[in-house]
């Protein structure tokens, strides 16, 4: 099953959050943040079945006027 990560950089961390469920996690560099949130999405769909259907997010951006 494929999910989409959004990564962020907060302070020392940079954070990957799955967008289709609500699991993140955190490393030290983009490559460790992403190995984190798989091993986090494997670890929720221990309990969980994982969706049978999962429609792709819609991603974009958002411009404010300055």
């Amino acid at each position: 099953m494929r999910f989409t990560a959004a990564i962020s950089h907060e302070g020392e961390w940079y954070v990957a959050r799955a967008l289709e469920v609500e699991v993140t996690s955190q490393g030290h560099s983009i490559d460790e943040a992403l190995a984190n949130l798989r091993e986090a999405l494997e670890l929720y769909f221990e309990d969980e079945a994982l969706p049978e259907d999962i429609e792709p997010p819609i991603i974009a951006t958002v411009q404010l006027s300055a």
